[in-house]
């Protein structure tokens, strides 16, 4: 079984085109679990449009922000293959067969995608490329490779990761870097999402960081210290 956690916030305008790609390639038995942060656009109510059972919705009572929101849907999957997906992307049709192809050989895949404009026009082809993302634990320390709408693991993994410790830098840093270490980790090339950029994105995963030096130094020490403390007490 495959669970697809999608989150989301005010995603009205590009919802349902995504929701499609997504139910498009997954089994009747599968399910696509919706943590919705709050939402005051109608978001919620497409989700309830398109009446697909295999949707679960959820809608916070009081905003979490983007990585307890991705926490929240991550505690409710039942699968054992676990998807994360953006709100506004589009998955290539390709993209479920490819990574759970992949994941009979690791526990946590990474794939590459095209970086696009929001009208879906490429502007980088390759999301490797323009990060330099590299598989090597260590160098990812200090530079994330880790894409959350890119990767796919095993529910081992999650079992791992979960609960998100305080003060982590973003769910998808977290997630790689404890795969990477605990378990094994495939970068494959196939570029298998459109990943949208339209100017209101939470994530600046493509972009320059804006972060000072003592910002950045505070983020990685933070991230090192949580998955030291979180190995050493699950080893208890």
């Amino acid at each position: 079984m495959i669970s697809v956690c999608l989150t989301t916030y005010n995603g009205e305008k590009y919802l349902l085109e995504q929701l499609q790609s997504i139910l498009s390639q997954l089994s009747q038995d599968d399910e696509v679990i919706i943590s919705d942060d709050g939402s005051t656009d109608k978001t919620l109510e497409i989700i309830e449009k398109i009446g697909d059972r295999r949707i679960r919705a959820f809608k916070n009572q009081q905003s979490k922000g983007v990585i307890s929101n991705v926490e929240n849907a991550l505690k409710q999957v039942n699968g054992e293959l676990i998807f994360l997906a953006d709100q506004d992307d589009i998955w290539l049709p390709e993209k479920v067969s490819i990574c759970t192809t992949a994941l009979e050989q690791c526990d946590l895949v990474v794939s590459d995608c095209f970086v696009t404009d929001k009208e879906l026009n490429i502007t980088h082809k390759s999301f490797y490329e323009l990060n330099n993302s590299r598989q090597n634990k260590w160098k990812a320390l200090i530079r994330n490779p880790y894409l959350g709408c890119c990767m796919a693991f095993h529910r081992k993994v999650l079992h791992k990761v979960l609960p998100f410790p305080k003060n982590i830098p973003m769910h998808d840093i977290w997630i790689g870097n404890m795969a990477a270490f605990h378990f094994n980790v495939k970068f494959i090339p196939d570029k298998l999402i459109y990943y949208r950029r339209h100017g209101s994105n939470t994530s600046t995963a493509s972009e320059a960081t804006k972060a000072g030096i003592l910002k950045q130094i505070n983020y990685r020490t933070s991230l090192i210290s949580s998955l030291i403390c979180v190995s050493l007490n699950q080893r208890k």
